[in-house]
């Protein structure tokens, strides 16, 4: 077992119940510094109150969370960011509006704000855009958006849910060389998606989810065979262990 201080994140044991339904039985998953790791899973899975349990929003029945080495508090937070599926925007903002307006959260001063708001601009081809209203965006360019505010105060953290939800190829491939770009400078991506291509492509381990419970856990570089193959796999062995168990 890693050491704490080596981990970015780790569940130990984490149940929940929910309206008398458990939905995360004996969860435990550990995340290395630096790294970027993939969360999959089929439909209904339990990918939801995982990543809520993580951020704080609901409390687990038992079992321990500890992000960047200790229990989520306010200082924590300020180390990590977070992109929901569907973020919320103020479409009456301007792109540029939005993101001095989540910078604010973080006590940047204004020139730090504003330098860092044109890099992130510049990076996600959003320069042009930056004085356009968010009511005006595509979906691809709020996906875009929302990354950027993700990632504004850098987070030594970053928590990614479908970040290639409704992008082009070329939006895509912006999505996938800031992420190496954040590896690189040694943030840790925790990073959900139903794209098995691009977890072969980015992730260094990955772990499947199923029924609440954590199926598998390794690295990609383990795989002996494609990882739509494992996957399809291991869902299918679990759901067939399940109805034996019923």
């Amino acid at each position: 077992m890693n050491d704490v201080h080596t981990l970015a994140l780790e569940l130990d044991r984490v149940y929940k119940t929910i309206d008398r339904k458990s939905i995360l039985q004996d969860v435990t998953l550990r995340v290395n510094t630096g790294e970027v790791f993939g969360f999959l899973w089929p439909n209904g899975a339990g990918k939801t109150t995982t990543m809520k349990a993580i951020l704080g929003l609901i409390h687990p029945d038992s079992g321990t969370i500890r992000v960047l080495g200790k229990s989520l508090d306010e200082k924590t937070k300020h180390r990590i960011g977070f992109m929901p599926e569907q973020t919320y925007f103020y479409k009456y903002l301007t792109g540029r509006e939005f993101l001095d307006f989540n910078a604010r959260f973080y006590s940047l001063d204004g020139e730090t704000r504003r330098t860092r708001i044109e890099e992130l601009l510049d990076a996600l081809a959003l320069a042009h855009a930056g004085d356009t209203l968010l009511s005006k965006y595509s979906k691809g360019m709020l996906q875009r958006i929302g990354l950027a505010q993700a990632i504004l105060h850098r987070p030594e953290l970053v928590f990614l849910d479908e970040p290639m939800s409704g992008l082009d190829p070329i939006g895509r491939r912006m999505v996938k060389d800031l992420m190496l770009d954040l590896k690189s400078e040694g943030v840790t991506i925790f990073f959900n998606t139903h794209i098995l291509s691009d977890v072969e492509r980015l992730c260094d381990r990955f772990a499947i989810i199923h029924e609440g419970r954590i199926v598998a856990q390794k690295s990609v570089n383990e795989l002996t065979e494609p990882l739509e193959d494992f996957f399809i796999r291991t869902v299918e062995e679990n759901s067939e262990r399940e109805l034996e168990i019923r």
